[in-house]
């Protein structure tokens, strides 16, 4: 009874431990996001709160004058169509070249499968850096390199993508089963036999939903890396944007046409997800 009571003692005072800690953590976490957005706030060329009632002035002068020409709309939108193509083309050939990357990776940084398993950790490292380095750096990067244009914000978002695509991949890879490779090894099939024939059946909805999803959100990088002066629609947006009042209308066009493509291409790739899933399921 008496160890019964010392276990329950024990427990509790644990308990009372990681409260202390966790809120001791999350005291520190406000101070330091108070004191990071108070320098933010200190360094801006204008105060947070001092600006935010006008937070509202450039959507509502946006609107009215897009409202006032409201008939100019789908003729300025059919002009942008060439731009939004070409945005979806960087994010689609980005997505593509990223994820070929990304599944080699991920077999190679992937435990039980790799054919250099001490060079594992290796091949993961590699993936943490070409996911943490964020794709507008990479863009800046290879924009003062290469010049502008849509090459390299297919490069930069490429780069991304396969860090974390590999990520996703790894861990898909790693919950496959392992005898057909083990059949294959004992019929002498090589490692690229072995990966195509054993793994990537059994791994391809997941790989393939995961890749869809990545499109999206390399649809929406894209757009923004015109912003850089990497083409698209981005770069439209930015122009159409910094010609100001008497030009909203371009820009409310820039903003509808992308939003519709971002719905629509969100929906299709939802759906193929499904499809993908319920298809891996049966």
């Amino acid at each position: 009874m008496a160890d019964i009571t010392h276990i329950q003692q024990n427990y509790l005072h644990m308990i009372r431990y990681r409260r202390i800690l966790s809120a001791v953590g999350l005291i520190l976490f406000v101070v330091v996001l108070a004191g990071g957005f108070y320098i933010a706030d200190e360094r801006s060329a204008g105060g947070f709160l001092s600006g935010l009632p006008r937070i509202f002035d450039y959507p509502g002068e946006l609107l009215a004058e897009a409202w006032q020409k409201l008939a100019r709309l789908p003729g300025l939108m059919l002009g942008y169509v060439p731009a939004l193509i070409e945005t979806l083309n960087i994010a689609a050939v980005a997505t593509l070249a990223g994820g070929l990357a990304a599944a080699l990776f991920s077999l190679l940084a992937t435990r039980g499968l790799s054919p250099w398993p001490r060079l594992v950790p290796v091949f993961r490292r590699i993936l943490d850096v070409t996911r943490a380095i964020p794709d507008v750096v990479i863009a800046l990067v290879l924009i003062f390199i290469l010049g502008g244009g849509p090459i390299p914000a297919m490069l930069a978002i490429a780069f991304h993508t396969t860090g974390a695509l590999g990520k996703l991949f790894s861990e898909v890879a790693e919950n496959a089963d392992l005898r057909p490779v083990e059949g294959l090894a004992s019929t002498g099939a090589g490692w690229v036999q072995r990966m195509a024939f054993g793994v990537v059946p059994q791994v391809a909805p997941n790989w393939l939903s995961y890749a869809l999803l990545r499109f999206e959100i390399n649809v929406r990088a894209s757009a923004i890396l015109g912003f850089v002066g990497a083409g698209g629609i981005g770069y439209e947006l930015r122009n159409a944007i910094s010609w100001g009042p008497g030009r909203y209308d371009a820009a409310a066009s820039v903003f509808v046409l992308l939003f519709m493509t971002i719905v629509v291409v969100d929906q299709l790739s939802g759906a193929a997800r499904d499809r993908l899933i319920r298809g891996a399921q049966a």
